[in-house]
């Protein structure tokens, strides 16, 4: 049972400014505590809309993400996290590694401090704008086992069985070709090596489990295991 005693009661009545002080109170630390899951929501919600706006234009002409609309390759993705995807990827010191589409480096920067020391990581991008700003933040923090090229995916400029894993999130979709670049990425990569796919919503060009495995699949590549849902995956191939 609540128990407020009569001097206490005079106060409110006398000071309401009291009562409105913890209601106050109260009410800024509910808006504190649930602030962080507003904000994310919020981006995320605007996020869905805006890509759903154009999903049926963009579907029909795959393109790569222009450079202007950058800020969207650096909002948190909670379907294809980066936990995910080290746990699907599995990388080891002094491994080289090959990303196609890094953008502004949201995987590529933690990919090359997974693979230190000893490990290179090059990235390939159809737009130079996306690779000098990666290779700005990648000075900025102190990252310097990054090469970049900039190339076509469905003609990569490297040498047969180079490198010991590939990687691409959400950018074989935006690749008119998808059979060519996953041939061209089984050509580069050594016996053994590995190829990581990753796909989430929103994404207009977002590439669905069956297709991408029966892509793989023609291209030479073994299907190896898959984590995620349907909002968003990753799947890990192997070269045999």
């Amino acid at each position: 049972m609540l128990r407020i005693s009569v001097g206490r009661m005079a106060d409110y009545l006398v000071q309401p400014s009291l009562v409105k002080g913890r209601l106050a109170g109260t009410i800024f630390g509910m808006r504190e505590r649930g602030r962080g899951v507003l904000v994310i929501t919020a981006v995320l919600a605007v996020l869905t809309l805006v890509l759903a706006y154009g999903i049926r234009r963009l579907r029909d002409d795959p393109s790569a993400l222009p450079y202007d609309q950058r800020l969207w390759t650096e909002f948190p993705r909670p379907f294809v996290t980066r936990t995910q995807f080290s746990e699907t990827l599995k990388p080891t010191a002094n491994e080289r590694m090959l990303e196609v589409g890094p953008g502004t480096g949201y995987y590529a920067l933690r990919v090359a401090g997974w693979l230190s020391p000893g490990g290179t990581l090059d990235i390939l991008d159809i737009q130079q704008q996306m690779l000098d700003h990666t290779m700005r933040r990648a000075r900025e923090i102190g990252v310097e086992n990054i090469i970049p090229a900039r190339g076509d995916a469905r003609d990569l400029p490297y040498q047969d069985n180079a490198f010991d894993a590939a990687y691409l999130v959400a950018t074989l979709g935006e690749v008119p070709d998808k059979q060519r670049a996953l041939e061209e990425l089984y050509r580069v990569l050594k016996p053994g090596g590995r190829l990581v796919v990753g796909e989430s919503q929103p994404d207009p060009h977002m590439v669905g489990l069956r297709t991408l495995r029966s892509l793989a699949q023609a291209a030479g590549l073994a299907f190896q295991r898959r984590t995620g849902g349907p909002l968003g995956y990753f799947v890990s191939f192997k070269v045999l």
